[in-house]
């Protein structure tokens, strides 16, 4: 099964070929960029490089959420365009479990973190064995890096995500056995977001573009504040 792949729900922004499990190409770019300018056009030439139109593909999948309002709308309205375009079907997954994918072959709990700003965290917790889909342990949720920290407590964890190094920092001195992922793999990339959305069609999960939907979690930072307006300045 050949799928296209796109994340963008964070900084930075990636595309992925697969045919099945094997990653027949990929693009990634963490330059600062918006995700408008670059999304499409690594997509296109990517395809163009290996001589395929996006009719040939069998789907598209997208990481829908939680993260960056604007990133993830992005992602979304690309591949919700692309399967209009082309009548293909496609999957929307979660950014945190595509980012516990990322680390397929590893063995520990992986504590999947983005930063959601006013001292919060979009996090999802898994338990990776060496082989095969991360268990989740939790649903994704957002909450304070404080109740994150004493959540995982003496455990070890290893820290993926935008908000990685934002954790380790702030939660080291109450949670010792804290470590970073690989390097190359902190930032989310295409690659898991194409693993969780090939056990989703092969579970016949996949929608068509009309369907296909973002999910934010929190409700973006403008209808926040006009909430706050209506009821008179407070957060009921």
């Amino acid at each position: 099964m050949k799928l296209l792949s796109f994340e963008s729900s964070a900084v930075s922004a990636a595309v992925c070929l697969t045919d099945g499990e094997k990653v027949v190409a990929s693009a990634f770019q963490n330059c600062g960029l918006t995700h408008s300018r670059t999304l499409l056009p690594m997509a296109e030439q990517l395809l163009s490089n290996v001589g395929l139109t996006p009719k040939e593909l069998d789907g598209f999948a997208v990481a829908s959420g939680p993260g960056s309002f604007t990133g993830i709308r992005i992602g979304v309205a690309t591949v919700k365009g692309l399967a209009m375009g082309t009548g293909l079907p496609c999957v929307g997954v979660s950014t945190l479990e595509a980012m516990a994918w990322n680390l397929t072959g590893m063995t520990g709990t992986v504590s999947c973190v983005m930063d959601a700003r006013a001292g919060q965290v979009y996090n999802a917790r898994f338990r990776l064995n060496g082989v095969g889909a991360p268990e989740r342990l939790t649903p994704d949720r957002a909450l304070t890096i404080q109740a994150l920290g004493e959540e995982i407590g003496q455990d070890g964890e290893i820290l993926v995500g935008d908000g990685a190094y934002l954790c380790y920092t702030k939660l080291t001195e109450i949670c010792p056995h804290l470590a970073l992922a690989p390097t190359h793999l902190i930032y989310p990339g295409a690659y898991g977001v194409a693993m969780a959305a090939l056990q989703a069609f092969r579970d016949g999960k996949a929608v068509d573009a009309q369907q296909l939907d973002a999910v934010y979690l929190r409700k973006p930072q403008a209808e926040q504040m006009r909430d706050r307006k209506l009821n008179g300045g407070t957060n009921k």
